[in-house]
């Protein structure tokens, strides 16, 4: 995602592990031939983000994007598919690193009822007549 034009992610972290089995996906993914890898074609795509692959023997593999604005977002992908990865780099790619903030707060509530009442459609009085006493 870029704001104001400036691509938000910087750096893109790919960690795995060499021998376990939940790094199944994530090592065809970025083993694949030259011509058909989805690493090099992602690269290939955004030139602004740098790509970190690092193995990481005896854990679970995960996704990690740094932001410009020194924010970090971290996925785990153990056990997945070669698709979700892609999905994974994606969704990381496109958001701001932000964090999610509520906006508005909570809605305002009062204790008393409204003085007018509620409105119904017997209350049409337009063709009624008032007569009306000023006291000075």
């Amino acid at each position: 995602m870029a704001t104001r034009g400036i691509p938000q992610l910087q750096k893109l972290y790919i960690r795995y592990c060499e021998i376990g089995g939940s790094s199944n996906a994530i090592r065809e993914y970025l083993t694949r031939p030259p011509k058909t890898s989805h690493l090099i074609d992602f690269a290939n795509q955004n030139p602004h983000v740098k790509i970190i692959v690092k193995p990481r023997n005896g854990h679970h593999p995960y996704i990690q994007g740094e932001y410009i604005t020194g924010q970090s977002k971290q996925v785990c992908v153990k056990n997945t598919t070669q698709k979700r990865i892609k999905e994974v780099m994606n969704m990381l790619r496109d958001t701001s690193g932000r964090k999610i903030v509520r906006l508005g707060g909570n809605a305002v509530r009062g204790d008393v009822l409204s003085v007018q009442g509620v409105w119904t459609p017997m209350l049409d009085i337009k063709d009624e007549k008032f007569e009306m006493k000023v006291v000075e």
